[in-house]
């Protein structure tokens, strides 16, 4: 039997074809993983938020995803807020309350469509209310986001 020396041409071209098939496997596993809606699988900041809603707690900064299940009229009472209902895959529903003297407002935002948001977390009966989906002009707070159809409003 003859051995090749470590830099033939033969291991030269099998080493070509390994980055090649590293993505190919990250690509599947990523396919794999992913849900037909285009999102991944549910998340601990699902958890998260049902541990702040059964704890009761406020002022939880938090980051999530969810379906429109409502468009809610506008706030206009002192700083105007853009209002709607989300489903998490948990099945908690939130009310996201988006500043729209701070933020822009999120344009054709429709029932059904996806959003991911961050901000933070107040408890209500419920299911809870997300606010701070803004930056903040005096920089004392983290400065939040809600994602509609790849733009970032904040």
């Amino acid at each position: 039997m003859r051995l090749r020396k470590r830099g033939s041409k033969i291991n030269r071209k099998r080493n070509k074809w390994v980055p090649i098939v590293v993505l190919l496997l990250i690509g599947t596993a990523v396919a794999y993983f992913q849900k037909p809606d285009g999102h991944l699988p549910r998340h601990d900041s699902d958890k998260i938020i049902e541990a702040a809603f059964l704890g009761q707690r406020n002022n939880v900064q938090v980051r999530g995803q969810g379906t429109v299940i409502r468009v809610l009229t506008d706030d206009l009472r002192g700083s105007r807020h853009q209002r709607f209902l989300v489903q998490l895959k948990s099945g908690q529903t939130l009310l996201i309350s988006h500043n729209i003297d701070l933020a822009p407002r999120i344009p054709e935002l429709k029932v059904g469509d996806p959003v991911q948001f961050y901000g933070a977390y107040e408890y209500n009966p419920k299911g809870g209310v997300i606010h701070w989906t803004h930056h903040d002009p005096k920089g004392r707070h983290p400065g939040g986001w809600i994602k509609h159809k790849g733009v970032t409003y904040q």
